[in-house]
């Protein structure tokens, strides 16, 4: 019991002299840069509806598209071990026909091209 109260107020003193001490070293002196918004090297006095890039928009989302690929093909190591294989390897073969003939022809229409 004794120990238990010790260790509570060692606790609860440690914590009041850390605030104590964050409050009498921390440094009081705001300028102008520090009171500004940091955003990201743009001039944050602007507009802050600038026009999107599509082709960015694009590019995002197949990148999106091929990070869900390999989250469905993660397992597939494991699945071969089930009683069909067969089945597993089927659905996976029509996963990869179907992602590559979409990026073909997201190739075909010029979707990868970042400059017009």
């Amino acid at each position: 019991m004794n120990m238990i109260l010790f260790m509570i107020t060692l606790s609860l003193t440690l914590s009041i002299a850390l605030t104590a001490l964050n409050f009498w070293l921390a440094q009081m002196n705001p300028d102008s840069e520090k009171l500004s918004p940091y955003e990201c090297g743009f001039d944050p006095l602007g507009s802050a509806r600038l026009p999107f890039s599509i082709r960015f928009f694009l590019v995002a989302i197949l990148f999106l598209l091929f990070d869900l690929e390999i989250a469905l093909l993660l397992p597939l190591p494991w699945a071969i071990q089930l009683q069909s294989p067969t089945t597993t390897l089927t659905w996976t073969s029509i996963l990869l026909f179907l992602l590559t003939a979409g990026l073909i022809y997201e190739w075909t229409q010029g979707g990868l091209e970042w400059a017009e």
